[in-house]
């Protein structure tokens, strides 16, 4: 097997070590396991979602181990690439597939996808933020923002004959006439 060819073996084992160590503070980086191999497959490309699955990653990382281990190591995971690297890129020699693979990899870092992020904003921002309110809360602020007062809080009594909130207070004469 071609040892690398334009990709440096050591770009390699960089993204490997990083990928090995991610989401555990007391990895070495010198081994992997299947869930960190899944990540890897699928942040740089290797699933592809056709010619490869994550079900097809996984058979192959049990093939690679040894068979007590949880864990890959480094040859291994060269091993593994180059038994993934043919069916992903088809219609290439072994060679150039396996290059292609490595080329996916190298360089690469793990990324935090779907970590919760954390709102810049206080607490206290966030509750006094008067757009956000509904319901009759929304009715104690005007357009602006500004807060209207008594008006807002309380339910003023109009002696006008006419229900709360009716829209055509006021207009009964006028339909009037027009009879």
């Amino acid at each position: 097997m071609a040892e690398g060819g334009s990709v440096s073996t050591e770009a390699l084992q960089e993204s490997f070590k990083k990928f090995a160590a991610y989401g555990d503070t007391k990895a070495t980086g010198n081994e992997m396991t299947g869930k960190n191999w899944a990540k890897l497959c699928k942040e740089c490309k290797i699933i592809d979602g056709k010619a490869i699955t994550s079900t097809d990653v996984d058979i192959v990382f049990s093939k690679v181990k040894a068979k007590t281990a949880r864990v890959i190591t480094f040859e291994e995971f060269k091993n593994a690439l180059a038994e993934l690297a043919p069916k992903r890129f088809k219609g290439r020699s072994k060679e150039e597939a396996i290059e292609a693979a490595y080329k996916l990899i190298a360089g690469k870092d793990p990324t935090n996808v779907g970590v919760t992020k954390v709102t810049k904003a206080g607490a206290v921002d966030r509750l006094t933020d008067t757009s956000k309110y509904t319901g009759s809360h929304k009715e104690r602020f005007d357009q602006d923002g500004k807060g209207k007062g008594k008006v807002g809080r309380e339910d003023m009594i109009e002696k006008t004959g006419y229900v709360a909130a009716y829209k055509g207070a006021g207009t009964y004469n006028e339909k009037a006439k027009e009879k």
